[in-house]
């Protein structure tokens, strides 16, 4: 087994398809297709299903690859810190929940790389799937939140995959909504009053559990429910139906704009506050690169400010 193998076998299950990983590497399909039979016959599995659509992993190849991944990222990063080849993208990936403020400290990242040199990816993803992206080394770094109602779930399936959490801030619900909506200007909101608006939430998937839901105070019973996909949609389903969703509060207007506004909500017996812990995952005893240290860097930079302008306006109110 190789090496080159397994940068063979990693594309091919990125692109779906011989013919489209062979151009990417550089080889003639011929050639792909003899390397992975030879690596099939060495480990006694077939790794991909052929058919005339493309290729699939078997199961016995999806788990092989989890392995594979781990493997190669670690040699790309032997790479970036000992490498010799100047030619050589260096690869940095970053997995999250919705969040625009990871979104901000991505750029400010990437600011201060010559992108002609790396390849950057961020990925505003399913929960299952940005705590996946960082167990099969996709992604170097993800971006969720714990709460008490699905710290024992995340935290458990973290342990399982060899990963660790560590805390970036703390905050409490707020509702987010267009500046239009009829409670835009509301100085707290109560449960009772948003019974009449759609709650809009972000899709987990069809098996996926309301563990993994990104909003918090996701145990509540809303009358009215709209599941996005993306933040774009999210944001025109609040302007178009005065929809809002339960968030953190830490809205970059840079990238979302100023026509939403993050008003704090107001719990009640039936419907208490929660405290959303948000934090990155990383694999254990790993070794961060140079651009996942510095995103860290950038992250804390800009809540920090966030955690400042908060507790002067409760100075001020």
């Amino acid at each position: 087994m190789t090496l080159q193998q397994l940068h063979y076998i990693i594309t091919i299950s990125e692109t779906g398809s011989l013919n489209k990983a062979a151009d990417a590497l550089f080889v003639t399909q011929p050639s792909l297709t003899s390397a992975i039979k030879e690596l099939e016959k060495e480990i006694g599995i077939t790794i991909f299903n052929r058919t005339g659509k493309g290729v699939t992993l078997t199961n016995d190849g999806m788990e092989f690859m989890l392995y594979a991944r781990q493997v190669y990222s670690q040699y790309d990063l032997l790479l970036e810190k000992y490498g010799k080849h100047a030619n050589l993208k260096k690869k940095f990936g970053v997995s999250t929940q919705h969040y625009s403020f990871a979104v901000k400290a991505f750029v400010e990242m990437v600011r201060a790389f010559d992108t002609s040199k790396y390849e950057f990816a961020i990925r505003e993803s399913k929960t299952c799937e940005v705590i996946n992206d960082v167990s099969t080394f996709r992604s170097e770094i993800g971006i969720l939140y714990l709460s008490d109602f699905n710290r024992k779930i995340i935290m458990k399936l973290l342990k399982s995959s060899n990963l660790e959490f560590h805390k970036l801030i703390d905050c409490k619900a707020y509702v987010y909504l267009w500046k239009g909506h009829p409670l835009a200007k509301e100085k707290t909101i109560r449960f009772s009053q948003l019974n009449e608006y759609p709650s809009l939430c972000f899709e987990q998937g069809d098996n996926s559990s309301f563990y993994f839901a990104e909003e918090i105070l996701s145990t509540n019973e809303y009358p009215r429910t709209i599941k996005a996909s993306d933040r774009a949609t999210m944001l025109n389903l609040m302007i178009g139906l005065n929809g809002y969703t339960l968030c953190s509060g830490i809205i970059c207007e840079e990238l979302n704009g100023t026509d939403f506004v993050a008003v704090a909500f107001e719990a009640d017996e039936l419907n208490p506050n929660s405290v959303m812990e948000i934090g990155y995952i990383v694999k254990k005893n790993s070794m961060l690169s140079k651009m996942g240290t510095l995103y860290i860097e950038e992250l804390k930079r800009y809540l920090a400010a966030y955690s400042e302008r908060e507790n002067s306006n409760t100075i001020r109110n």
